[in-house]
């Protein structure tokens, strides 16, 4: 089994998803610079694993700080997360994990510079370790929503590659097919950067769960077919009200769920959940290289010069969204009341953990 992201004495080791399905690769970045490269060309992606990169970028970073002077050491550390935070704009798992960071950092700086690192690196182990655990909890709750003979269509990649392992979207898929119910599958492409094509097959082969890939203008055609059950999906930040920030494409297979009447569902760690942002409305869109559309790879697809949009993600209002599936339990209608509820019990029961550790 492949590993989306690892710690190393080297540095952060990575399996480049830019390159896949053809070549599986791990290279090591060695500074939290090329951390942040990584994050910003998309040597990893999705909101989960973004977030892992970046607590590992920041320990990594902290590392490398050679002032032990407490002012100088503080301003490096500010400008360390400053610079993974401008990576990616849109997925808030990226801001959460920087921000957990810098908790750790307050509570630990007046021990030294050494051991402000020592805590950092055990904080974003922490995180992935977290990550994969939650992510399998997020799976059971959700494989109760998946049938027996279930057709599942799903868009981008929300699997153990978006995340530090098994996955949001495909943990529920993974979950329900553990425990013995049958489950295909049908993927879409997701142009402009293919992960469905690349990537989420690439998973899915390498489990032997049955899928089939579809480019993105067929998935209307599969649910007339009678051929998609539901729709399972991932998300890069989920508003207070329950609008969902995924992948670009996204919003037109939720309307096209709505229309033939099948179930849409979101899969989503709480760190996912920005009870800060009111609505979609005011979730920042990344905008990317009209490259990625004009050209597949190193080859040109449209007339040279032609001009191209690159929105990388849209906003599914909740109203097309019939549940949320989060790893502290299912979230569905109205979900301004019940994402803060869901949040707010997993609060307390961080809170009695972290109490209960300090005994």
């Amino acid at each position: 089994m492949f590993e989306t992201i690892a710690w190393s004495d080297e540095g952060v080791v990575m399996i480049d998803q830019r390159k896949l399905p053809a070549v599986e690769e791990y290279p090591v970045f060695k500074t939290y610079e090329e951390v942040a490269q990584a994050i910003k060309d998309m040597v990893i992606r999705g909101a989960p694993a973004i977030g892992v990169a970046a607590a590992m970028g920041v320990a990594l970073g902290a590392e490398s700080i050679k002032s032990r002077d407490p002012k100088r050491f503080d301003q490096e550390f500010q400008s360390i997360c400053t610079t993974l935070a401008a990576t990616r704009p849109t997925a808030v798992n990226l801001f959460w994990a920087i921000e957990r960071m810098k908790g750790v950092y307050r509570r630990h700086k007046s021990r030294g510079p050494a051991a402000v690192a020592a805590a950092l690196k055990t904080e974003a182990l922490r995180i992935h370790d977290e990550d994969i655990r939650l992510n399998r909890r997020m799976g059971s709750h959700g494989a109760a929503l998946i049938q027996d003979g279930s057709r599942v269509l799903t868009h981008c990649n929300a699997g153990a590659l978006a995340t530090a392992g098994y996955g949001t979207a495909l943990g529920v898929i993974r979950a329900a097919v553990e425990q013995g119910k049958r489950v295909e599958v049908l993927a879409d492409e997701t142009r402009p950067f293919l992960q469905g094509a690349r990537l989420t097959v690439w998973e899915l082969q390498k489990d032997d769960i049955p899928v089939t890939l579809i480019t993105d203008n067929m998935a209307g055609y599969y649910m007339k077919q009678g051929q998609v059950d539901c729709v399972v999906v991932g998300a890069d930040r989920i508003a207070a009200n329950g609008d969902v920030a995924n992948k670009i494409g996204t919003y037109s297979v939720a309307v096209l769920a709505r229309e033939h009447q099948i179930p849409f569902y979101v899969a989503a760690p709480l760190s996912t959940v920005d009870l800060d942002v009111p609505t979609g409305d005011e979730i920042p869109i990344e905008q990317r290289s009209p490259r990625e559309v004009t050209h597949l790879g190193e080859r040109a697809i449209a007339p040279d010069g032609a001009p191209a949009g690159n929105p990388a993600f849209d906003v599914t209002p909740h109203r097309y969204v019939a549940a949320i599936i989060t790893d502290a339990g299912v979230a569905r209608p109205p979900f301004l009341e019940n994402l803060r509820d869901l949040k707010g019990r997993a609060g307390n029961l961080d809170s009695h953990a972290d109490s209960a550790l300090s005994l």
